[in-house]
């Protein structure tokens, strides 16, 4: 009896303990729970205040059409930042090049005859010889002049024949004609007038003749031979009149607005040291070099006594008056590859950001196209300080 009321005790025993520890447990998974909701709720408040902050910040820009970022007058003293006045200035720009010594193609000359024959005698035997205007070249013999001047020698025969008959008057007047017709016949073969003269005075035909130069300057290329068979329109000679050189200079894409014909530039060259010399631009060439996106402008020179050999290189130097124009510095802008911002002073420290349109470019300064106005004042100096003081407060130039 003893013994049954003891289980009887143990098992109520038991029976509460089981209710204590299951009251308890879940006494703490409630308060978990609670904790859980107690904390998402404070983040949603939170996060409601942030999108009440962001659309107050949007309501009050959208209020202040003119975003503004303050620099206090103390700070802008620490960070060394200075303004300066849209104005209208002298636009002067130096442009530099390099540039080459050329022939002018204007002064080139190329020595070829019109008749077949055989190079008997050269006077110029060497490429690089000078030469003066009406200096001989080479002798030809040709069959075909060789025939040529005994019909004009024949014709004046019969001419004098006919002058003498009392009854050919007529035609004495037609064998005239027709010895100034074989006169002409040899001029356009280039025989000279006086060796025309010579045939006539002595009444025999010259086995060779003579092929002069027609201008003054250097051989170039020499392709006559002694002995060599020429045919009509052969190339003798090239020479070149070096009194006068061009200078090719190449330029940037960018500068080509401000190059105009007339202009003078000052030319050194590494070669003569303390030397310098003035050339004046004569033409721009109307295509750009695929690979460097240069521009070819020509320069024309006096070259006495051929100190300027073609193929130097030079330096070229010259300054462009682009007249007055509305700039800025250089400093003033700031670039970010898709646009261009200035910071307009408003006073008291406050400074507009506007976005602004440029032109070319001097020295030190740039053009202004659109965005600003004469008079308005701009950040000149520290304006990536303020412009990163302005990307922290939010604060951009309003697109228009």
């Amino acid at each position: 009896m003893k013994g049954k009321r003891a289980v009887v005790i143990l098992f109520f025993v038991l029976f509460a303990l089981g209710i204590l520890v299951y009251l308890t447990l879940t006494r703490g998974w409630l308060q978990t729970i609670g904790r859980s909701r107690g904390v998402e709720g404070v983040h949603n408040q939170g996060t409601a205040t942030e999108v009440s902050k962001e659309a107050a910040v949007t309501e009050t820009q959208q209020e202040n059409p003119q975003p503004l970022v303050e620099i206090p007058l103390d700070r802008q003293q620490q960070i060394g930042m200075k303004t300066e006045e849209v104005s209208l200035r002298s636009f002067r720009r130096k442009i530099r090049a390099v540039g080459r010594i050329d022939y002018d193609e204007r002064l080139l000359a190329t020595v070829n005859t019109k008749f077949e024959g055989w190079i008997e005698k050269l006077h110029i035997d060497y490429t690089g010889r000078y030469v003066r205007k009406g200096e001989p070249l080479v002798e030809i013999y040709s069959p075909e002049l060789f025939a040529a001047q005994q019909e004009f020698l024949q014709l004046l025969r019969w001419q004098r024949e006919r002058e003498k008959d009392s009854l050919g008057g007529m035609v004495s007047r037609d064998a005239g004609n027709l010895v100034q017709a074989a006169r002409q016949r040899l001029r356009l073969w280039d025989i000279s007038e006086d060796q025309i003269h010579r045939i006539e005075q002595t009444g025999e035909p010259v086995r060779t003749l003579t092929l002069y130069s027609t201008v003054s300057g250097y051989v170039l290329q020499k392709n006559a031979l002694l002995g060599m068979r020429v045919m009509a329109g052969d190339r003798l000679f090239d020479i070149a009149d070096l009194s006068r050189v061009w200078v090719i200079a190449d330029v940037y894409e960018g500068d080509l607005p401000l190059i105009r014909e007339g202009q003078n530039a000052r030319i050194s060259l590494g070669s003569l040291p303390g030397h310098s010399f003035s050339a004046r631009l004569d033409f721009v060439y109307p295509s750009l070099t695929a690979q460097t996106r240069t521009a070819r402008v020509r320069f024309s020179i006096d070259n006495p006594g051929a100190v300027l050999k073609p193929q130097m290189f030079t330096q070229l130097e010259w300054t462009v008056d682009a007249g007055r124009r509305l700039s800025i510095p250089d400093q003033a802008v700031i670039d970010t590859g898709e646009r261009q911002i200035v910071y307009v002073s408003r006073g008291d420290g406050n400074f507009e950001p506007k976005e602004v349109i440029l032109g070319i470019a001097g020295e030190g300064i740039r053009e202004v196209k659109e965005g600003l106005k004469a008079g308005e004042r701009v950040a000149a100096s520290a304006t990536f300080l303020i412009d990163s003081e302005a990307q922290l407060r939010g604060v951009r130039p309003v697109h228009k």
